[in-house]
């Protein structure tokens, strides 16, 4: 199996030589996807608008990958302030609405998070070959 890296238009991890996700046969694995805006280069300071854009940033990233949400199995999501938790699972139940068909899912509080990043989330997804 080769290893393919995925990149996306508008998304990056600034300076750092990390892609957006790895493929390995049929497994993606992201690294840190976040809210940033791919129009303005910029994270809002709206925690609902950062969880907005992290799953729409998530979701291009997938589709590059040759996935799609569908395909996620489990994600992480790192919060720095606890009531970041209803933005992202406002955004959850959108990306995900079907109770008997969502990822697993860990959400810690990471005080960490770089400058205004209130949310950040990691996937591993299996999307056919």
């Amino acid at each position: 199996m080769t290893r393919r890296s995925i990149e996306v238009e508008g998304f990056s991890h600034g300076a750092q030589p990390i892609p957006a996700a790895c493929r390995v046969g049929p497994l993606i694995m992201t690294g840190g996807v976040y809210g940033l805006d791919a129009t303005t280069g910029k994270i809002p300071d709206d925690v609902s608008e950062q969880a907005r854009l992290m799953f729409a940033n998530l979701a291009r990233i997938l589709e590059v990958g040759g996935a799609g949400l569908g395909d996620v199995a489990r994600m992480t999501v790192y919060v720095k302030v606890p009531e970041a938790r209803a933005a992202v699972n406002a955004e959850w139940l959108k990306a995900f609405p079907d109770p008997a068909s969502r990822p697993a899912r860990h959400t810690q509080q990471n005080d960490h998070l770089p400058a205004n990043m209130l949310v950040q989330c990691d996937v591993t997804a299996w999307a056919a070959e």
